[in-house]
């Protein structure tokens, strides 16, 4: 079963539009969402969630699919958002107190070791703790009310390298339980390269690609070259490049190329930003 399954979704706004978005997360996998700004990303995180009315297309998660039924799953989505959504005069202790009242499954055992395990200030306000502090309180509430599938949109934005090491390392043991999955939306291309078993890229409202992980960066190469040569390439398979008085960067589908040019890797930053960019 799919964490995730969306087919042909369809939601349009005064000047923005997600056309014909579909992608597929197998439950036990981590799933990352890429796109610059306005992409579509935090929109269709919140299509997923219920949040807002898609116009067409088919949405299911965990197997439900999104009608009046839906509601029976959302205590098995844990959502960690940039802003958590939890009072500023809080502690870690008050927030327990409450998510126990929200939460039919909540498990007051797991929410303290998970408190203690992630080093959490007890007693310190909400609004005082650190910003990896506060994102770990968010995954510790998600964790404790048993949830299956975790989506975070820009969890990681503001933390240092050591609280991201931290955050990923958390991700990654949540789904070494085949029944748990993570969908995660980040600008750190670089963290998401780390840990995801599946990348999806929007751009302008359209899927780019959905793919497993490895298999988008075997697709790729950076070729580098003369301007000479490079024009004499089929530019069909030219995703993007960068011109210099030294020569031609460019970013290529490797499938049709010639044996004659040497690729090396490309990175999923890179991938992203020659996509994005097309001729520099």
């Amino acid at each position: 079963m799919d964490a995730i399954n969306i087919k042909n979704l369809n939601r349009a706004f005064n000047e923005f539009a997600l056309k014909d978005v579909s992608l597929s997360l197998p439950q036990g996998s981590i799933m990352g969402l890429i796109g610059e700004n306005g992409s579509g990303k935090t929109t269709l995180i919140k299509l997923i969630l219920g949040a807002l009315r898609k116009d067409s297309g088919n949405i299911e998660v965990l197997g439900n699919p999104q009608d009046e039924s839906f509601y029976l799953v959302k205590e098995d989505i844990g959502v960690v958002f940039d802003n958590m959504g939890i009072f500023d005069m809080l502690t870690a202790k008050d927030t327990g107190v409450v998510m126990s009242k929200l939460f039919k499954n909540w498990d007051k055992e797991e929410y303290s070791a998970l408190i203690e395990k992630f080093k959490i200030p007890q007693k310190t306000k909400f609004k005082e703790l650190s910003k990896g502090s506060k994102m770990k309180l968010g995954i510790a509430v998600a964790l404790s009310h048993k949830a299956k599938l975790l989506i975070l949109d820009e969890p990681a934005s503001g933390l240092d390298p050591a609280a991201r090491d931290d955050f990923l390392n958390i991700l990654w043991d949540f789904t070494r339980d085949e029944t748990h999955s993570v969908l995660i939306s980040s600008h750190i291309v670089t963290d998401l390269e780390k840990i995801c078993d599946y990348i999806t890229f929007l751009h302008e409202g359209k899927v780019i690609f959905s793919d497993e992980k490895d298999r988008i960066l075997e697709s790729y190469g950076i070729l580098n070259c003369t301007l000479e040569n490079y024009n004499d390439l089929d530019k069909s398979i030219v995703v993007g490049c960068r011109k210099s008085p030294y020569g031609v960067e460019a970013l290529i589908n490797k499938d049709n190329i010639s044996d004659s040019f040497e690729t090396k890797r490309a990175a999923l930053e890179e991938i992203f930003i020659y996509t994005v960019k097309g001729e520099m």
